[in-house]
């Protein structure tokens, strides 16, 4: 069993080196949120309210909001600090009360006690005694940076240590609304509810109780998991090398073109000019040639050899 906690209890002059070990489970079947139209899994980010941006853990720091609007930022070295102080204190059993005179509401969650190297005895010891007294011990402890009350006690043979609330960490039953103040029954309808009650009477048994829609959801779970009725995440798009090669030289080419306003604007008129001159001059050779018929070619003349 996982240790959670180290540290010691004591009563009077016993000192009783202790682990804690979580003794409930929270048994809940956790659901996953997907998209639904591609059945991947939905990621939650920590955003910046006012940068938009995704905030890393280490960025974080812890702040009491003492007024809409206004922190006191609490460094971590100092939470840190103070957690350590009063983590190293023994635990110590302040009273030992009655388990009756404590109203289940105050209860929170449940640890088991194990004695620590060389803590036997004295584990037993206080084990006995809270038997045979039928006492339990009222005592406080420091649980993940929080304070808290606990009542010690025995469970199966085992020393269990029971978290509960602090007095105004309960809420007032007075506070509820819509509580009827005058009781507005029958004595027939109180004696008919009295002998319900004695017919439903029984020994508790925790056996028999049972998360009848946990239980409905598995086995509705594995039916669809049975028949093949599941689903996986779209698998995504990955782009191949001739792209990212495609992008990664268009991307260079955008990179080496003139970016001048001279540059640019020759670029464009250089075109247009040669454009025009072909137009004017092509049809005017065109037009000659076909108006002026060829000139014929003229003979030379004989040439006379001179008598000397």
């Amino acid at each position: 069993m996982h240790t959670m906690w180290k540290g010691s209890i004591s009563f009077g002059l016993v000192n009783i080196p202790i682990k804690l070990h979580t003794a409930t489970e929270d048994k809940d079947i956790k659901l996953r949120t997907l998209h639904n139209k591609c059945h991947a899994p939905i990621k939650y980010e920590k955003i910046c309210t006012v940068c938009e941006e995704e905030v890393k853990p280490e960025d974080i720091v812890k702040a009491y909001e003492y007024t809409k609007g206004k922190f006191v930022v609490l460094d971590h070295e100092d939470l840190e600090k103070l957690r350590k102080e009063n983590e190293e204190k023994a635990v110590e059993i302040i009273d030992f009360v009655k388990m009756e005179e404590i109203d289940p509401i105050y209860f929170d969650r449940s640890y088991y006690m194990s004695p620590n190297e060389g803590g036997g005895k004295a584990y037993s010891l206080l084990r006995k005694a809270l038997q045979e007294s039928q006492k339990v011990g009222i005592a406080k402890i420091i649980i993940r940076s929080k304070e808290q009350m606990a009542v010690i006690r025995v469970y199966d043979n085992t020393l269990v240590m029971e978290t509960i609330h602090f007095p105004d960490e309960v809420r007032r039953a007075s506070d509820v609304p819509n509580v009827p103040a005058d009781d507005k029954v029958t004595d027939k309808e109180l004696d008919t509810a009295i002998m319900l009650i004695d017919q439903l009477t029984s020994e508790f048994e925790p056996e028999k109780y049972t998360d009848e829609y946990r239980t409905a959801l598995l086995e509705l779970i594995e039916a669809k998991r049975s028949g093949q009725e599941t689903v996986t995440p779209t698998a995504k798009e990955t782009p191949s090398n001739v792209t990212d090669l495609m992008a990664a030289l268009q991307a260079s080419i955008d990179r080496t073109k003139p970016r001048s306003a001279g540059t640019a604007s020759t670029a464009r008129k250089e075109p247009a000019l040669k454009e025009t001159a072909v137009k004017k001059e092509t049809p005017a050779k065109k037009e000659t040639i076909a108006k002026k018929p060829a000139a014929p070619r003229k003979k030379a003349a004989p040439k006379v050899k001179k008598e000397a």
